[in-house]
């Protein structure tokens, strides 16, 4: 990272960057993964739900020992990314950069702790363990990963509620789409299936 600070900026509002790097970040994804349980069966079927957000966790250090101000002059800058914009109703979208990363997320959690004082309790050295989470606007979204499941089978298990239309709007984006996999599990009526019930869900061509 040579001498790059990280630099934090706001969607509307002036860039800046921490005193200190920190040693380390971490960046962690997972999906979200269902357990249906099927009579019968001696394991569940495990089903994708979606994939979760990307976050970034680091620790941000501060000292003002030596100017002898308060180092929450310093740290405000990062709890006041917890406010919500009242032109967006929303905490601001951010820019985290450090040399050659960046990560556009917002502001998920702050815990601060402050260590060492001026004679008159005057914080002047804080750390700070902050956690980001990434943006991305539904239209990124829906063009890097695409909804539909046309190119490949899976299997899905009935919930209360479902009917062939509205699994077929949400496996493929269009309720039409229900003859596919009413012929797929043989079902001559199309509310032949009960909760608990596995579906398959084929590929369409």
């Amino acid at each position: 990272m040579g001498h790059q600070l990280v630099t934090i900026s706001p969607a509307g509002q002036g860039s800046f960057s921490v005193p200190f790097n920190p040693n380390n970040y971490s960046l962690s994804k997972a999906n979200q993964i269902a357990e249906a349980a099927i009579p019968g069966l001696n394991a569940p079927i495990l089903q994708y739900v979606h994939g979760n957000t990307r976050t970034l966790d680091m620790e941000l250090f501060f000292d003002t020992y030596e100017e002898g101000t308060p180092v929450t002059d310093d740290t405000d800058s990062i709890y006041k990314l917890l406010l919500i914009d009242p032109s967006t109703h929303a905490p601001p979208i951010c820019q985290v950069s450090w040399g050659t990363f960046i990560f556009q997320a917002v502001l998920d959690h702050v815990n601060g702790k402050f260590t060492l004082f001026l004679s008159d309790g005057t914080p002047v050295r804080a750390t700070l363990t902050v956690t980001f989470k990434e943006y991305m606007d539904v239209d990124q979204l829906v063009r890097t990963q695409p909804t539909q499941s046309a190119d490949h089978r899976k299997l899905r298990v009935v919930k209360s509620g479902d009917r062939l239309d509205n699994i077929a709007d949400e496996e493929y984006g269009d309720p039409e789409n229900w003859r596919a996999i009413a012929a797929a599990n043989h079902l001559d009526d199309p509310a032949d299936f009960e909760p608990g019930d596995v579906l398959i869900i084929p590929a369409l061509t």
